[in-house]
């Protein structure tokens, strides 16, 4: 598990390497703001062959937060992570590792048939009763998520998870009301509360696609105040003083800047955007498609590019997301070291603050 001191060691490790804003506060301890994800690519030995190489690099080279998930690459992703983990040359507590729990997991490949595959894996005598499941393969019930959870500790070779999400909530909105998705959440919430006493986990919080950044009218919107207080309810229930749900996942980036835009959410009598809100309620933003996936990296717009030359364009969209009010890290895919060592080196320039990201609004 990641601690305060190896954490803050880490980051001493590289002295004046990166700019003044590179290592930021999560929790008593410090991640760097660039941080390494694992979701694109074939399920393929070649595939993992390159995430292991160049998570490895980027742990060793000042990215201390890696991204994954339970359905990654049909549950491949988990397995690269705990080996780069592991093998890399830095104390595995020196590493906050996030994964996500919710889409239902293929083991190594994508079967002939799905259905059938999560029919037989999952439901019958499994942990996911098909009342529960939303477009056939999406599950947050309590029992379904704690039987994630544990899967993903047994595939990532790993005593504790730093940060584990609910994933992509907003899919059972397809299947039943908003106020049910939040007892659901609530009832999950309690389970992850449980699962901090025992150290399975450090914390836990949402990854999300829409629901925090489209406006109430929208069928896939959650609202974030109202989560918070499920997640508070739930840390009651089970006697913690203090709720577990610390950090938030969303997309972020110059072409998906909802989450700053657009006010989405009721919050102390006023329409606030889900970063300001984010912000008032104390929680850690890690922005996920921070490179659009890859099409940010052939160039941002020329406000921007006036304002941060000397960058390759892959730098400037992650320094665009990472210099967003309330972020605490800008994911990007790490499956080629080239590019992992393009993206560590967008932590040597300081964004310019509000500056950076305000040219693009302008």
């Amino acid at each position: 598990m990641a601690t305060t001191r190896a954490t803050w060691a880490y980051r001493d490790r590289f002295g004046d390497t990166f700019g003044r804003t590179y290592f930021r506060r999560f929790g008593p301890g410090v991640v760097s703001s660039v941080g390494l994800g694992t979701y694109l690519g074939d399920p393929t030995d070649a595939v993992d062959d390159g995430y292991e190489r160049a998570l490895i690099a980027g742990i060793e080279g000042g990215c201390n937060v890696v991204d994954t998930a339970a359905n990654y690459r049909c549950g491949r992703s988990e397995r690269v992570v705990g080996r780069a983990v592991t093998s890399a040359d830095v104390d595995r507590d020196a590493v906050v590792v996030a994964t996500k729990g919710g889409f239902l997991p293929f083991d190594g490949e994508r079967p002939a048939d799905p259905a059938r595959y999560v029919r037989e894996q999952f439901v019958a005598d499994g942990p996911v009763d098909p009342a529960d499941l939303a477009a056939g393969y999406h599950c947050i019930a309590p029992d379904a998520i704690e039987a994630l959870l544990d899967r993903s500790l047994d595939a990532l070779g790993l005593e504790t998870v730093d940060c584990y999400y609910v994933h992509n909530p907003e899919t059972q909105l397809r299947v039943r009301s908003r106020e049910a998705v939040y007892d659901q959440l609530e009832a999950t919430f309690e389970r992850l509360e449980r699962r901090i006493e025992t150290g399975d986990i450090g914390r836990y919080g949402v990854a999300t696609w829409d629901a925090f950044r489209v406006p109430p009218g929208d069928d896939a919107h959650l609202s974030l105040p109202t989560v918070v207080e499920r997640a508070r309810t739930a840390a009651e229930t089970v006697g913690r003083a203090e709720t577990g749900f610390e950090a938030i996942q969303l997309p972020f980036n110059v072409h998906m800047a909802d989450a700053f835009t657009v006010p989405a959410h009721e919050f102390e009598g006023e329409r606030r955007s889900a970063l300001a809100v984010a912000h008032a309620l104390d929680l850690d933003v890690f922005t996920s498609a921070s490179l659009a996936q890859g099409d940010l990296a052939s160039g941002l717009p020329s406000a921007v590019d006036a304002e941060l030359s000397g960058e390759t364009p892959a730098q400037r969209a992650i320094n665009f997301a990472r210099s967003a009010p309330g972020v605490t890290c800008a994911l990007a895919g790490a499956s080629d070291p080239d590019h992992v060592a393009e993206n560590v080196a967008a932590g040597t320039f300081d964004p310019l603050g509000a500056r950076a990201f305000d040219a693009v609004f302008e």
